[in-house]
């Protein structure tokens, strides 16, 4: 009777087992971050995020490695050489922030055909075999035209400081904001200016046309570049338009200062920075065995007039304000996708 409860109770555990799909273990996997670029607060808030979470999940042993790599320019033949040589250093995925949607391919199908899980986000690829975690930025520079119609429903002259000459990500938000422009045509945009999402270089270029432009409404962004906007336009004693902010420490303090000085009223909007987070987990959950969809879309971070203090208080000096993935997180946005 024994012999024979045991022989059933054997078999109904290996019916489970064959029934339940089969998942890799990723302890011994590991995962490169090839970024393109480091040069403002976003970026750096991007890679400490990057360096807490994946730390911790070495340390869990959830993954072997985690290691982060950023190439000295910004240029897709640098970073798709470094591509190439994660390849070479036997990585079993690499998340990818993308200097160029389509320069990268190349390399990018290089690594699948090795076998190589390729999770893109922020700087999204369009090679097919590569996965792609990106914000509708669009919507994100519609959605500020959107909002200056609301507060300033007369219109207005508006300056666009865009990002990174060249990069997919500084496009789409431009075209949302020019589809913002279409859609609420009180507004007109009289001058562009290349900010590189630094305040710093933003300042140097609204110096530099400020005195060709007429009076501003507004002053649309991408990130990075309000608080410069707003430096040079003080220094250049003209009226201050309502600038949209980009989530940054210093963008949300001046914003601070003259709400409580003035009640000056605006807006801030960003791609969290901890989306390389997400990223990774993704991936981890790729060499899972995990079945996810090529495309996710997360959502953008809007700060506004009533929250503020709020996120301002919870923003890192010199930082941005920022969301970071757990891997429930991850998970819940994968099958949320599917």
């Amino acid at each position: 009777m024994k012999t024979s409860r045991y022989l059933l109770a054997s078999a109904a555990l290996c019916l489970i087992a064959t029934s339940m799909p089969a998942m890799a273990d990723t302890s011994a996997k590991k995962i490169a971050l090839s970024n393109n670029y480091a040069g403002n607060s976003w970026r750096q808030a991007m890679l400490t995020s990057w360096e807490k979470v994946t730390g911790e999940a070495v340390k869990a042993g959830q993954v072997a490695a985690a290691d982060a790599f950023t190439t000295a320019e910004n240029q897709a033949t640098e970073q798709a050489a470094q591509i190439q040589n994660m390849i070479l250093q036997g990585y079993d995925a690499i998340v990818i922030n993308a200097a160029s949607p389509t320069a990268l391919n190349g390399a990018v199908k290089e690594a699948c055909d090795a076998g190589i899980t390729v999770v893109s986000f922020d700087g999204i690829v369009t090679e097919p075999c590569a996965w792609r975690i990106a914000v509708d930025f669009k919507e994100m520079g519609r959605s500020q035209v959107e909002y200056l119609s609301g507060k300033l429903p007369q219109g207005g002259n508006l300056l666009e400081i865009r990002g990174l000459a060249g990069v997919f990500v500084d496009d789409e938000i431009s075209a949302g904001i020019h589809a913002g422009v279409e859609q609420f045509s009180q507004f007109k945009i009289v001058g562009s200016v290349h900010g590189d999402w630094a305040q710093d270089v933003a300042q140097k270029a609204v110096a530099g046309i400020l005195p060709s432009l007429p009076e501003l409404a507004g002053v649309v962004t991408q990130g990075g570049d309000g608080y410069g906007a707003a430096q040079a336009i003080a220094a250049a004693n003209r009226p201050m338009p309502v600038i949209v902010m980009g989530n940054r420490e210093d963008e949300l303090k001046w914003w601070k200062e003259q709400k409580d000085a003035n009640k000056y009223e605006t807006m801030s909007v960003s791609i969290a920075p901890g989306v390389s987070t997400l990223a990774f987990w993704v991936a981890q959950q790729i060499l899972d065995g995990k079945d996810v969809k090529k495309d996710l879309v997360v959502p953008f971070l809007r700060i506004d007039q009533d929250n503020l203090e709020a996120n301002l208080a919870n923003t890192q000096a010199g930082g941005v304000a920022n969301v970071e993935y757990s891997l429930e997180d991850a998970q819940k946005v994968i099958d949320s996708a599917m």
